[in-house]
C-alpha cells in the first residue's frame, strides 16, 4: 500500500529543487530560499511516509 505522505513529499521535494535552480539561475534570492524549505519539507514528509509504513 502507498502512503500519500510519501506521494505528496516526493513532490514537494521535486518542486522545491525545481524552485529553488530556478531561484539560482534568475538570481531570485527569494525564490532559491523558499524552494529550499519546500525541498527540505518535502524530504521530511517522504520520511514521515517511510516511517509510518514500516510501523
Amino acid at each position: 500500500m502507498v502512503d500519500t505522505d510519501r506521494i505528496t513529499g516526493a513532490a514537494k521535494e521535486l518542486g522545491g529543487k525545481v524552485q529553488g535552480t530556478v531561484g539560482d539561475l534568475t538570481g531570485s534570492k527569494r525564490d532559491s530560499l523558499e524552494g529550499r524549505a519546500r525541498e527540505a519539507q518535502g524530504a521530511a514528509e517522504t520520511l514521515y511516509g517511510q516511517a509510518k509504513d514500516t510501523v
